[in-house]
């Protein structure tokens, strides 16, 4: 089967043809570490874990190499450590560790290399200085250095913009040091009380968009495979990207052969963002939610699409997953060798997430497995299903773990155990009343008794 992603560059869905299926290279857009993340980063990092996992699929365990940066130093680092009387190395790290608590919380692995753009300032200066020799670039009097976008041809072709249309939009600067007011800084000559490093135009600091040129050309060189990201960096973070990155090495095109991105996710049809203020840290979901009940709501939209956010979409991917846990739960799973021919559910699976990641029909296979499952009970559908969910990072969890774990709030285990401990005495003495009574209390309290076989089992609804 051949993998067809969709490429944001041509806006078209391709067939992904490495430059070397032995060495695939996919850098992502990371997050700026001032505060916690919220749900539209655990989208980034689920999406493209997703996709990092089926590359593995289909490629071999080896056979890729997956950076995710770090912003570690920008205008809002600088702002917040100010704001906290912190200092900025402190308050990164602490926002870093916290950031990779909530990724490991939602079964997302680490990725390859995670670069710093602190740890690459002399390449950023390296970088710039090519960029001035080659004519794209040109130091102002402020101390700043430029990138001329009107050096670059193929300017706005990832984003869709024209260079017309965006010098209509763009007001004027008061006192710019700019050539043209689209061009953009590459430079940042120091501020009073704010971090510095020298350079050839004085002391400062890098702009954002050159970390990544710098940072990914470092790791890969001149060309690689993916870029991913979010939909809101297509411009003018990737758009800037591209121009410098070829800018530099005198390309006339996209240094990238393949541009991802995921869609928002909404709260009200907004966009879920800091500067709007509807955001949901990832943390706070996770207070009301479980992590792979998280997980499973964003991977069961497809990745490029728009994902609504409310407890009520939470509250029903619960529900959805713990019908698939159900399953596994009646059924022990078997030993299952995995491969795209195994059977029918494991060929419409693979044809699926090589149409561009299609999770939504591929999660629809998960669902006919299961109810095929839960009707044959057969051990080798269960261990399919156990098998096709784990691609997805999913399903690996003790089944009844998963069913009787839940919010803090409520009966405890023990609490539970025992009142169908006195459930069970009831129903040894016939007392039907007594039975139903307690089956009743559990049930207001979300838990479900399921009685087989002599055994009763129970779970959080």
């Amino acid at each position: 089967m051949t993998l067809y992603l969709y490429n944001t560059l041509s806006k078209e869905k391709e067939p992904f043809i490495p430059h070397n299926p032995h060495k695939i290279q996919m850098y992502v857009c990371g997050m700026t570490v001032y505060d916690y993340c919220h749900l539209g980063h655990a989208r980034v990092m689920v999406v493209f874990d997703m996709i990092a996992r089926w590359l593995r699929e289909l490629y071999g365990k080896d056979a890729l190499s997956y950076v995710r940066n770090i912003t570690d130093i920008d205008d809002k680092i600088i702002k917040r450590a100010a704001e906290n009387g912190e200092n900025i190395s402190d308050l990164t790290a602490r926002f870093i560790k916290a950031m990779n608590e909530d990724a490991a919380a939602l079964g997302v692995l680490p990725p390859d290399v995670e670069p710093k753009a602190t740890e690459h300032i002399e390449q950023m200066i390296d970088m710039i200085n090519r960029l001035i020799a080659n004519g794209k670039a040109y130091p102002a009097a402020n101390g700043d250095v430029y990138y001329r976008v009107r050096e670059f041809a193929e300017y706005g072709r990832l984003s869709g913009k024209s260079l017309d249309d965006l010098r209509a939009g763009e007001r004027v600067e008061v006192d710019s040091h700019k050539q043209d007011p689209l061009d953009f800084v590459l430079w940042k000559a120091a501020k009073a009380n704010e971090p510095f490093w020298d350079s050839p135009w004085g002391k400062g600091r890098p702009g954002w968009h050159i970390e990544c040129s710098a940072m990914g050309n470092t790791i890969f060189g001149e060309t690689f495979d993916i870029h991913g990201g979010g939909a809101d960096l297509q411009f003018p973070h990737h758009e800037n990207e591209i121009a410098q990155s070829c800018g530099a090495t005198n390309r006339t095109h996209s240094h990238v052969t393949y541009w991802l991105h995921n869609g928002f996710i909404r709260v009200d049809n907004e966009k879920m963002s800091k500067s709007l203020g509807n955001f949901f840290t990832i943390r706070e979901v996770l207070e009301k939610f479980k992590p792979e009940v998280v997980r499973f709501f964003i991977l069961r939209a497809h990745y490029r699409s728009p994902l609504n956010y409310s407890d009520a979409h939470l509250t029903d991917a619960n529900a959805s997953l713990t019908r698939l846990y159900t399953a596994l739960n009646n059924t022990e799973p078997a030993d299952f060798a995995l491969h795209d021919n195994a059977n029918r559910y494991t060929q419409k699976f693979y044809q699926a997430m090589n149409d561009d990641f299609d999770t939504v029909n591929a999660i629809a296979v998960l669902f006919e497995l299961a109810n095929e499952v839960n009707k044959t009970h057969d051990a080798h559908l269960s261990g399919c299903l156990k098998a096709l969910g784990g691609l997805l990072g999913l399903l690996q969890q003790n089944p009844q773990a998963f069913l009787q774990a839940g919010a803090s709030k409520g009966l405890s285990d023990d609490e539970i155990n025992a009142l169908i401990s006195q459930r069970s005495e009831a129903r040894k003495n016939k007392n039907w009343a007594e039975s139903d009574r307690i089956r009743d209390e559990l049930a207001e309290q979300g838990i479900i008794l399921e009685d087989k076989a002599g055994e009763t089992t129970w779970r959080r609804g």
